[in-house]
């Protein structure tokens, strides 16, 4: 249950205060921005060494990821999207192409039944994971939409985490924190690349 008091609170204005300024931003400038992020995106090691690159897909003003998964089949990689289930939690599934996609969870995009067993473990090893979140602060951390489906995901996640973030949502100070909160390695910007994790360097 939310709380109006201590860190739940403090989570609550950030996610309003953010969701602002993401719509705020116009169509055009959203697309040039994203471009620059995918860009940065595509340069970082951990993209160019994963098989398998696990993302959300984007919706709204969230940063563009369907020319992410693009990139990623041209590349010849593999592309697995994720599955809303009960208890907060998420199955990822390889995808093809946004064929593969159906509305789900909130209207969300989603793989169809027909996209087989979800990915395991080992076999998400080698893989990069791309993380939502509203605002991202330079220890990696995030507020996101207060689910908690990716911090139970990626507690067994085995590979490296990155997260697409406008520059416009990167936070100066420490975001509010609980000991479930699972932290990226890598913040891609428009404007640069922040390693948050030294042991992948």
């Amino acid at each position: 249950m939310a709380s109006s008091q201590g860190s739940d609170a403090g989570k609550t204005a950030l996610r309003a205060e953010y969701v602002r300024i993401r719509t705020r931003m116009g169509a055009s400038v959203r697309a040039a921005t994203d471009a620059r992020i995918l860009l940065g995106l595509e340069e970082l090691s951990a993209w160019k060494n994963a098989r398998l690159i696990l993302t959300y897909v984007s919706f709204g003003s969230e940063v563009d990821t369907h020319a992410l998964m693009q990139a990623a089949w041209a590349a010849g990689k593999q592309v697995a999207v994720p599955r809303c289930r009960r208890f907060h939690s998420l199955d990822f599934y390889v995808i093809s192409s946004e064929d593969d996609l159906e509305p789900g969870l909130r209207g969300l995009m989603e793989p169809s039944p027909d996209c087989g067993r979800p990915l395991t473990p080992p076999q998400m090893v080698g893989s990069l994971c791309i993380v939502p979140g509203l605002v991202f602060d330079a220890d990696g951390y995030r507020i996101g939409y207060g689910g908690g489906y990716y911090d139970r995901f990626l507690a067994f996640y085995p590979g490296e985490k990155v997260a697409l973030v406008r520059s416009r949502q990167l936070s100066g100070n420490p975001l509010p924190r609980d000991e479930h909160d699972v932290p990226v390695d890598w913040l891609v910007s428009e404007s640069g690349t922040w390693c948050c994790n030294p042991m992948v360097r």
